[in-house]
């Protein structure tokens, strides 16, 4: 089975968050499942080199504005088919934003592009190479199934996934003719918008099927304080919805294996995590002992991951005796907030504002709680690190974190089955108590070790997401299960 791949993002290419890395993974998982699938990208300055070394499979003298051609190439295990618009995208930074840290003026022609011609391919193919399926990511690619479903002649059918339907890809409506969309699809059942037009609306009304990053996401997302705005149009597809957890890259992620830890271990010997608790203690100027619990954040700073609450919950925190590490970026007055809280705690909070990817490796691999108190969140990957590398997640009972991780209330204790904390609903007090039961637990040391080994032994990897996927791909093309063997074979 053949199948298009259309994304903004793609890791370790160009990346901004989750999306790049479900985007690169899903081709290797789907490898396993005997499909074959290629990953159409805009060619943004990262992939210049790229672009320059492949193969053109498709030129064109004119779109929005100027020439553009299709360049087919491969890298890190890939197969990858870039949209070469120099005067659509090569602009240096953020994707999305301008140097002024607004969005760029023309991002619906710059993604209305990749849409068109992602529609152009799955159509015609590229050589002798044609999708069976189109699979869409996000607003960026969401105008794909309406020029299928709108455009003249046979096409494959589609399906798109929702990352994150804060982002919409919202634009005024005379964007319409500028990008080749009939007046017809200007209606509340097409891609009009409360007197606009949205990209991510169009792709929900038009994709013959919708997938979220997480099962529980995808209830939530019906409901008004999840849907934002588009939970009536999500309702009344909810036959055409499924919830496919994501999953981890185990190779990059291994513990055992991890050249950005002081100290390598596994969960038969999580000892060796020592190494790398002392190293954040240096790192982060904490006050660490034996039976200090360590807690983490590895976060945008932002009131949607429910950061403010923590900064509630520090009295709380530190009244335990426990330490907070702090890495990430955001909002400049949390930034501010937890710069202050670590001068005003030296040796019991640390922070370092920005991104570290190696950093955020060692926190892992040293500390003891992870803490996500989200509001929302789709599905979520920083608590499927902590999994794999036994730190424990402490998260808000909402989409992907309720989904992945299991609370240790007494039942799921006594029944050895816990690998982490829930905690509902998203408040400051309802979080203290959490902090509380993580604190008790780590004080029981026979406990600890129990959820430690049983997380770490969580599957979060990708063989049954792709698996979820193969058998929706099959379920859109009419494939039968004797097909799918006879294609394995070959």
């Amino acid at each position: 089975m053949r199948i298009l791949s259309a994304a903004s993002e793609c890791a370790p290419f160009i990346k901004t968050g989750g999306l790049a890395d479900v985007v690169s993974a899903l081709p290797v998982a789907l490898a396993a499942e005997g499909a074959e699938m290629r990953v159409l990208l805009p060619a943004y300055p990262a992939l210049a080199g790229l672009a320059a070394k492949g193969e053109t499979a498709l030129s064109l003298r004119k779109l929005h504005g100027g020439p553009a051609r299709v360049v087919a190439a491969r890298a890190e295990g890939l197969d990858l088919l870039l949209l070469d618009a120099p005067h659509l995208f090569d602009r240096p930074g953020n994707p999305y934003l301008a140097p002024d840290g607004k969005d760029w003026p023309d991002n619906h022609l710059r993604f209305g592009a990749l849409s068109a011609i992602a529609a152009k391919i799955a159509r015609e193919g590229v050589g002798d190479w044609r999708p069976d399926v189109l699979h869409a990511h996000d607003w960026q690619a969401g105008l794909v199934p309406a020029y299928l479903k709108l455009g003249a002649g046979a096409s494959p059918p589609s399906l798109i996934t929702i990352h994150n339907i804060a982002f919409q890809g919202v634009f005024p409506a005379d964007v319409l003719t500028l990008l080749d969309l009939p007046k017809s699809a200007f209606t509340i059942g097409g891609v009009e918008y409360y007197g606009n037009v949205s990209f991510l609306k169009a792709g929900l009304v038009y994709a013959d099927r919708i997938t979220t990053v997480s099962p529980t996401y995808a209830r939530e997302l019906t409901a008004p304080e999840f849907g934002m705005g588009l939970e009536g149009v999500i309702a009344a597809r909810r036959t055409d919805v499924r919830g496919i957890l994501n999953g981890v890259d185990l190779d990059v992620w291994n513990p055992e294996t991890d050249k950005a830890l002081v100290e390598t271990y596994s969960a038969g010997k999580p000892k060796n995590r020592r190494g790398n608790r002392a190293a954040l203690a240096e790192r982060f100027g904490l006050d660490l002992k034996k039976d200090t619990p360590l807690f983490c954040v590895i976060s945008r700073l932002t009131r949607q991951k429910g950061l403010d609450l923590l900064l509630e919950c520090l009295p709380r925190l530190l009244g335990r005796g426990a330490r907070l590490a702090v890495l990430g970026s955001g909002d400049k007055d949390l930034e501010s907030a937890f710069a202050a809280a670590a001068k005003a705690h030296p040796g019991r909070i640390g922070v370092v504002i920005g991104y570290d990817e190696a950093l955020s490796h060692l926190l892992q691999g040293g500390s003891d709680v992870i803490v996500i108190p989200s509001r929302f969140e789709p599905c979520g990957l920083t608590q499927l690190y902590g999994l794999r590398y036994g730190c424990l997640p402490l998260v808000g009972r909402t989409g992907g974190l309720a989904d992945t991780v299991i609370d240790a209330n007494e039942a799921a204790i006594a029944d050895g089955v816990a690998t982490g904390f829930q905690f509902a609903p998203i408040a400051a007090a309802p979080l203290g108590d959490a902090i509380d039961r993580a604190c008790d637990a780590y004080a029981n040391r026979t406990i600890w070790k129990s959820m430690m080994r049983r997380a770490m032994r969580s599957d979060v990897g990708w063989d049954r997401s792709a698996a979820a996927y193969y058998a929706l791909y099959q379920e859109l093309t009419g494939m039968r299960p004797e097909d799918r063997a006879e294609e394995e074979t070959r």
